[in-house]
């Protein structure tokens, strides 16, 4: 049964994988799934991810998950903005900071997914995808 929003998909199997303290997560991989997993790797919520086809019709991502001390997640929420009924775009001046700062906003611009602090150092803005706290 094919998903209608795959980014929500990705996000929500994080937070389940999250709260039952898995070491791992298996997503469907796509282009965009890939970026978002590459920017959660380079802030530090995850500790990496690996791309892999073997055995199955599409691409896999195996997103590794990180913990603080023993029980502590390094994501404490994961938070989907723009959804396929109700897009939500900001201008360059309008990027938010999600949680005083502590958070990340990710979006998808012309010059691709990145976070609202480099998309707002190169004066861009776009789809505000999600916040991750």
């Amino acid at each position: 049964m094919p998903v209608t929003d795959p980014i929500a998909d990705m996000l929500t199997r994080i937070r389940n994988a999250i709260m039952i303290q898995h070491e791992t997560v298996t997503v469907p991989a796509s282009k965009i799934k890939v970026e978002l997993a590459k920017i959660l790797s380079d802030e530090g919520f995850v500790e990496g991810y690996d791309i892999s086809k073997a055995g199955t019709p599409q691409a896999t991502i195996r997103i590794f998950l990180h913990y603080r001390g023993k029980d502590e997640p390094a994501i404490a929420g994961l938070k989907r903005v723009s959804k396929p009924g109700l897009r939500i775009y900001v201008g360059k001046g309008e990027i938010p900071r999600y949680y005083g700062g502590l958070g990340v906003a990710i979006l998808s611009t012309s010059a691709g997914v990145m976070t609202g602090r480099q998309a707002w150092r190169q004066g861009l803005g776009g789809e505000l995808l999600c916040y991750v706290w």
